[in-house]
């Protein structure tokens, strides 16, 4: 089945099969499905080549969504009995984060034209109809190309051989595990799972959806179609894997390994940063990067340990209170003991007066305590005349 309006896009998608079957021609036979299954993968290949920008957008994109996470669940709660209100929170949230839900979508929306123009093409291919640039003699090639014994243009629904059956189904168990592996590595190693959000939960349900929703829709799917999604699924699993290894989001389980990783090979900075070599990082840092970056590190090092052991100025109020409690425990202290034999210096041959039954200090004090001043006051005796 062919739409009209996608013209352009059949002439497209054929050209570019057109072009790489005659190069794999020089290497293949031109009739095999070598070079048919080949000319498909490469045309994939140019195609995610061009949508690179599209997937470093979906990354920021889906990196935002997850910071505003619980600001939109606290805009839910808080506007749950008024939809309107909450719709327009929602949108002035997306703008002030510079990301909405449709972001991370967008490399698989601009696919979809292609795969429906590779799906038209097989088809006409199939019935043996002109379509773009493949007709009279590349069309007799195209329908005669079998991949593992199975046409181009066969399905597993459509074909009664046992043979192709086989083969479409182990392309479709392929298709949909690689959707699955891509969708896992990103939910265990790409994502902060210190944050529960309802983002999550549906990432989480969508990595066991769209594998089972692949392997519904690919009985019906042509051989070159399942070559074209299993090379897709194939690209974007080892693009994902590269994202994850040099640039993960920051609190997941690959940003830690990361970080690790630059400690290790003394391209961490100080503040946690990555010492970044040139072509953009691509090429290693050089040497006096790499001497500067340890020097800094080792004077913020040496900073932090002169604070700490230097002491801490003390206000005056401090100082006060330090002081009161210090006049206090003296005061408190108890008087030192005086042996019970002691002997004053000047007593001369004088007797020691004897003391009272049960007290151990002059004045009947119990010991442990402090000895105890006479009154003053009273009347003072008369003098003599």
């Amino acid at each position: 089945m062919t739409f009209s309006f996608l013209n352009p896009l059949y002439t497209a998608v054929s050209w570019i099969i057109v072009q790489f079957h005659t190069l794999y021609s020089n290497v293949f036979d031109p009739d095999g499905g070598w070079a048919w299954g080949l000319s498909i993968a490469s045309m994939v290949v140019v195609i995610r080549i061009c949508l690179i920008p599209l997937f470093v957008k979906q990354i920021k994109a889906t990196r935002a969504m997850q910071a505003i996470q619980p600001k939109m669940k606290a805009i839910q709660e808080r506007y749950k009995n008024d939809r309107q209100r909450q719709s327009e929170e929602m949108m002035k949230l997306y703008k002030d984060a510079g990301t909405n839900p449709f972001s991370s979508c967008l490399p698989i929306i601009v696919q979809a034209p292609f795969f429906t123009a590779l799906y038209g093409v097989l088809a006409n291919v199939a019935k043996g109809h002109d379509i773009g640039v493949i007709h009279g003699d590349l069309l007799l090639s195209a329908g005669k190309a079998h991949i593992f014994g199975a046409p181009l243009s066969a399905t597993f629904v459509s074909s009664s051989e046992t043979s192709v059956k086989i083969v479409t189904a182990v392309m479709i168990i392929m298709m949909s595990a690689s959707q699955f592996i891509t969708q896992r590595q990103l939910m265990t190693k790409n994502v902060d799972l210190t944050v529960k959000t309802p983002f999550m939960q549906q990432q989480k349900m969508l990595m066991y959806v769209f594998p089972i929703m692949f392997a519904v829709m690919g009985i019906n799917f042509p051989v070159g179609v399942l070559v074209y999604w299993l090379t897709t699924n194939v690209w974007s699993m080892g693009q994902q894997l590269i994202v994850i290894h040099n640039n993960p989001t920051p609190g997941s389980k690959a940003w830690d390994e990361r970080q690790v990783r630059l400690k290790k090979a003394g391209r961490l900075n100080p503040d946690g940063s990555e010492i970044k070599g040139a072509l953009w990082g691509m090429l290693p840092p050089s040497k006096a990067a790499l001497t500067a970056a340890a020097e800094a590190s080792a004077a913020v090092e040496e900073s932090v340990q002169a604070r700490r052991q230097q002491p801490r100025k003390q206000t005056k109020a401090q100082r006060q209170h330090t002081g009161g409690q210090t006049a206090s425990l003296t005061k408190d202290a108890p008087a030192e003991e005086e042996p019970a034999d002691a002997v004053p210096a000047d007593a001369g041959s004088a007797k020691p007066a004897a003391a009272k039954p049960g007290a151990s200090r002059p004045g009947g004090a119990k010991p442990g305590t402090a000895r105890q001043q006479p009154k003053r006051g009273g009347q003072r005796p008369k003098k003599k005349s």
